[in-house]
């Protein structure tokens, strides 16, 4: 695992003999952290198109408009889906408490923090304990339910 790799999935619409045709195409973005700022580089058709921005939102904007200069991909007819790597999920998702994942995820705390700052690269193995166990939290966050009056 690279430090700052966010993989994001893009549906590409695309248009055929006058009619929508709606294709799904798997692109990873490399996103990587330099200071105050996120590089992301994506390979599409054989071209790696490379964008930089303060916050994924701005990245993501940046790069539909270089998907419709470069390939003339419609911006409104592209989904973004995120896959994490340790060092950008924490800094992007802060509420969660790399202490409390580490316990959970039965890894060494002070381990899993060399990992998210890139001291040290998680194995296959490890990098899956932790993916459980913020599936698992997501999943009971999501069926959580409030009571108001």
């Amino acid at each position: 695992m690279e430090t700052g790799r966010v993989e994001i999935t893009l549906s590409v619409q695309s248009h055929l003999n006058g009619r929508n045709h709606f294709s799904m195409k798997k692109l990873t973005i490399i996103v990587e952290k330099q200071q105050d700022e996120l590089t992301g580089r994506v390979t599409y058709e054989d071209n790696l198109i490379v964008e930089a921005a303060t916050e994924l939102g701005e990245l993501e904007e940046k790069l539909r408009t270089l998907l419709k200069r470069f390939h003339a991909v419609d911006p409104d007819g592209v989904q973004f889906q995120y896959k994490y790597d340790l060092s950008s999920l924490f800094d992007t998702f802060d509420v969660l408490k790399i202490s409390n994942v580490a316990t959970l995820a039965g890894v060494n705390a002070s381990l899993l923090r060399q990992y998210v700052t890139g001291n040290k690269q998680a194995s296959a193995a490890q990098a899956k304990k932790i993916e459980a166990v913020i599936h698992k939290l997501g999943k009971d966050l999501a069926s959580v339910q409030i009571y108001g009056q």
